[in-house]
């Protein structure tokens, strides 16, 4: 009889966007209620919900664009009350008329915010027109509603401004260099990024936290997998072979092997019979030699990877006095443990750093990685912390042996908390 599957539930996490618009509503009726109940607190507390965001610049964004979108609405219901009060003197009857003037209006709302070049604005000034004009134009008064529905909205914006700029009193640790690495760290099983982990990270470097990562994935292949973390650190990619300037996109540093070295890796593997990839930086493009695609895996990531912008595949032998930072090779599990058996008997293990693991994407083949002998993500940590200036640091993954801060199943959320733990402590006074 089949095992019962276990299905592991977890509830999500509580995050500090949920906690800063309960309290943020909370102040919309406290508010409400000094102002002798005047108005409806619904209006500034909807403006908080919305101008609450995951970052300080998307919330300011998100509050300018409030403002803005409730201005317009907010004039052109106005314009359509006089009509109704002054010109057709309807009483402010919902007549079929007064639906015809809304409707046409509504299309003077839109145009507006297309004229005075805020397009993003103009679903919140219907929004505003709509609820002057539909649901209060018969009132006693519209025009205090008007004034109390902006008043409002402008309440919620300043509100959710002042708590999104909250935080308890922290010393922020500015010497401490944070490295991170990607698969099993920062990414799920799943090769995802938790979306707490992301905007939490994200808040951190935007309040001066500085974080990087360490990888054995190429730029494009980080970038892809990462590109909404918004580092702003160089990063040590290609298992510590490169240090690559994101924003840039430009190689900063690189340990290389030399040119006669790689003639005689490509000698070896020739006689092995295997294909390879050579991995050459050229005016900060990464170029990938290959001769020849002699199996199904190499020919599918040749399939995947070639059409990247961020990578450049040439079918020819390596050029003379090229430098190569790293050579791949992709084969059967058999072939490759006898191409490092012969690597290792003729001191190859000895003189470069040579990598080799099975391959998680097709079934039955390994890799193996060569590299400079100097070509580590320690040694290129060290090289950053001086580019820094920085003494300290502390290095999160899965290898105990490597690393300061040990990361067990995919614990993204864990790697957050303890960065933000080290990084801002909260300062009480004495």
């Amino acid at each position: 009889m089949e095992a019962e599957k276990r299905i592991d539930f977890k509830f999500p996490k509580v995050g500090q966007r949920i906690i800063r618009s309960v309290c943020a509503v909370f102040i919309c009726f406290i508010i409400y209620y000094l102002r002798g109940q005047e108005g409806s607190p619904f209006y500034s507390a909807l403006a908080v919900l919305q101008c609450m965001q995951p970052y300080k610049d998307s919330t300011a964004k998100m509050a300018k664009q409030r403002a803005i979108g409730t201005f317009i609405g907010a004039f052109w219901g106005l314009v359509v009350i006089m009509v109704e009060l002054y010109l057709l003197k309807d009483g402010m009857e919902m007549t079929a008329l007064t639906y015809l003037i809304i409707s046409l209006a509504t299309g003077c709302v839109i145009y507006s915010t297309v004229l005075l070049n805020f397009k993003d604005v103009s679903y919140f000034a219907c929004v505003v027109f709509l609820s002057i004009t539909v649901v209060h134009i018969a009132d006693d008064n519209p025009y205090i509603f008007v004034m109390n529905r902006v008043l409002e909205t402008l309440i919620g914006i300043g509100i959710s401004i002042v708590v999104n700029s909250f935080h308890l009193p922290r010393k922020r640790n500015q010497d401490i260099l944070f490295v991170s690495g990607v698969d099993e760290v920062l990414l799920t099983a799943e090769e995802h990024l938790n979306p707490y982990g992301m905007v939490e990270l994200n808040r951190l470097i935007e309040r001066g936290a500085n974080i990087t990562v360490s990888t054995g994935r190429t730029p494009a292949s980080l970038m892809e997998a990462i590109g909404p973390i918004r580092l702003k650190l160089p990063v040590i990619v290609m298992d510590g072979a490169a240090l690559f300037d994101i924003r840039k996109k430009s190689y900063l540093l690189t340990c290389v092997l030399s040119y006669q070295q790689s003639k005689d890796i490509i000698e070896v593997l020739d006689q092995s019979g295997v294909g390879y990839f050579a991995n050459v930086v050229m005016d900060d493009v990464l170029v990938i030699y290959y001769e020849e695609l002699r199996n199904s895996a190499e020919q599918d990531i040749y399939s995947k990877l070639s059409k990247s912008y961020y990578r450049n595949y040439v079918k020819r032998r390596l050029p003379e006095n090229e430098n190569v930072i790293y050579f791949m090779v992709i084969d059967l599990k058999e072939k490759v443990a006898e191409v490092y058996s012969r690597l290792e008997r003729e001191g190859f293990t000895k003189e470069y750093k040579i990598l080799t693991y099975d391959s998680k994407e097709y079934a039955g083949y390994s890799y193996i990685k060569i590299y400079n002998k100097e070509a580590t993500r320690k040694n290129m940590l060290e090289n950053l912390k001086e580019m820094l200036n920085l003494e300290k640091s502390v290095v999160f993954g899965t290898n105990p042996e490597v690393c300061d801060v040990l990361i067990q199943n995919f614990d993204s959320n864990g790697l957050v908390k303890t960065i933000r733990k080290l990084y801002e402590p909260v300062k009480f006074f004495k």
